[in-house]
């Protein structure tokens, strides 16, 4: 369970050391047994083990259909799957179950993934910590591994486990603790502003954001069309070139993606690193950032020093207006995407029934959460006719000026950016709770949400434990379309920095509040 995709697991399942239905009991067993962690909102139990059948006639015929063949994943429950539940942690679409795959969920299937189920998140994927769906928080499988546990002393001898616990990151929280639990091999994220990033961060696992177009986003519940992009969670940087090679290239069902074709990639084993250069931006040292990921930051820029790259510091000057400009264009977009959920043609229906205008307040005041109503409320005052000018357009305006400097940067000879993905390690539940939705977005998104304005690959690579024995992650963002060239310079680091395996210690939990996970089949 601990290999990696195409030389440890997909070679063991071609020797026939291990079955694909094997694989999938494992990982569907070790799910009931971290079912305290809140990572799934759904298990397709019946259907897992009928692909993972088909998949063994495969191999048993020595057919595979690639190296995906067999593998169990999971994928965030805001991506559509036929016959299982796509609820969004929401009120509004609790029940809903699509009458299509999204396109990357049908190439997974079609290159013989198992699907596992779906896994939770912040409602409508808003926010940063997986703590606002209402299924309940996430918990990160390192509030119960030894690193953690050896590192923080209970203030007293009545806190436990159960105060103890700290946050995954949002908000694709379930599909980081998935992967980070080894309840599956991969996962789906999405990234709108840091969403796929950030979890990978906390959870001490790879989380890959792709070029804007590069995947397909068709069946991606939308939260902000001109940044959302489907995320990929994996164990190493070599699996993430393995998912992005089965899921990236043009889809006529979503104009936004590349014309050209995408061939899929293996990645060298880079030895030498002189000829690569290596930017810093200085504005990412922002505000609240911890002094453990700031030395180990600088700890980076040496090791790459002194293997031979090149590294300098460069300027995003932009880069402070960023997290204003994002609210802006992130809320006037969720207020337009949000107009579909009104009770007439899928999801919640209230019964007020006095008339069509009652139902639909009903509806939507039933149906989402504060935190979704807020956004709404605020992008439709910036889209007001008298406001639009003054802030979604000045808004726009300010993207070009982020973008740019990222172009301006790339232009003078940098080939990839190292910077922080969070400003600290996870933070305890029950303090990261003290601070609403809005605010908790603001101090989390800062460091990863300009690569999403400027449409640039990033990828979080795990790095090191802090003091209290949680990980810290590092960001490295390239080039648009330059994914071979990021991943390579990952793989490289990742090496180098060989992170720690999660020693989870997993004991039988019993949480009331959690027992909404459910099992399904579909045809």
């Amino acid at each position: 369970l601990k290999g990696g995709l195409r030389f440890q697991v997909s070679a063991a399942l071609k020797e026939g050391h291990v079955t694909p239905t094997e694989l999938c009991q494992r990982c569907l067993s070790l799910i009931k047994s971290t079912k305290f962690l809140n990572a799934y909102i759904t298990v397709a139990e019946e259907t897992a083990l009928k692909q993972a059948e088909e998949s063994e006639k495969r191999y048993r015929r020595g057919q595979p259909l690639s190296v995906l063949d067999g593998i169990p994943i999971a994928v965030k429950d805001n991506f559509n799957t036929v016959g299982i539940e796509t609820t969004c942690a929401s009120n509004m679409l609790k029940g809903y179950i699509s009458p299509y795959n999204a396109t990357v969920v049908q190439k997974l299937l079609d290159q013989g993934a198992v699907l596992l189920g779906k896994t939770n998140l912040d409602e409508f994927a808003m926010g940063s910590g997986s703590t606002d769906g209402v299924f309940g928080p996430v918990r990160n499988p390192w509030s119960y591994s030894r690193q953690y546990k050896e590192k923080s002393v209970p203030k007293s001898h009545s806190e436990d486990e159960e105060s103890n616990w700290v946050i995954t990151g949002g908000s694709s929280g379930g599909s980081a603790a998935a992967v980070s639990s080894f309840t599956c091999f991969a996962a789906l994220g999405s990234d709108t502003g840091g969403s796929t990033r950030n979890p990978a961060a906390h959870c001490g696992v790879v989380g890959l954001k792709p070029t804007y177009g590069l995947i397909s986003r068709h069946g991606l519940i939308p939260l902000v069309n001109s940044m959302d992009v489907p995320g990929i969670l994996t164990r190493c940087v070599d699996d993430s070139a393995v998912v992005l090679g089965s899921l990236a290239g043009h889809d006529p069902k979503d104009s936004t993606t590349i014309q050209d074709n995408f061939k899929p990639f293996e990645l060298p084993n880079l030895t030498d690193v002189s000829k690569i250069s290596i930017g810093i931006p200085k504005e990412y040292h922002a505000p609240g950032l911890s002094s453990e990921i700031l030395a180990l930051w600088s700890k980076a820029a040496d090791l790459f020093k002194n293997a031979g790259a090149k590294v300098i510091e460069v300027s995003l000057p932009h880069t402070r207006y960023s997290i204003v400009c994002y609210h802006v264009l992130c809320t006037a977009e969720v207020a337009s995407n949000m107009a579909r959920f009104d009770g007439l043609e899928y999801g919640h229906r209230s019964d007020m029934n006095k008339s069509t205008e009652s139902m639909y307040a009903a509806t939507r005041r039933e149906g989402f959460n504060d935190v979704v109503r807020g956004r709404i409320l605020s992008g439709n005052y910036f889209l007001l006719k008298q406001n639009y000018e003054n802030y979604f357009i000045k808004a726009q305006k300010v993207r070009r000026l982020i973008a740019n400097d990222f172009v301006k940067v790339f232009g003078s000879g940098v080939d990839i950016l190292l910077t922080p993905t969070t400003l600290s390690d996870a933070m305890p539940y029950m303090e990261f709770i003290k601070e609403d939705n809005r605010t908790r977005s603001a101090q989390d998104d800062i460091l990863t949400q300009a690569a999403n304005m400027a449409g640039l690959p990033a990828i979080n690579v795990p790095t090191g434990l802090s003091e209290r024995g949680l990980p810290l992650g590092l960001q490295f963002i390239g080039q648009s379309f330059q994914e071979k060239q990021l991943l390579t310079v990952a793989k490289w680091f990742e090496k180098q920095v060989k992170f720690p395996v999660i020693q989870l210690e997993v004991k039988r939990h019993d949480h009331g509040a959690f027992q909404h996970q459910k099992s399904v089949s579909f045809s």
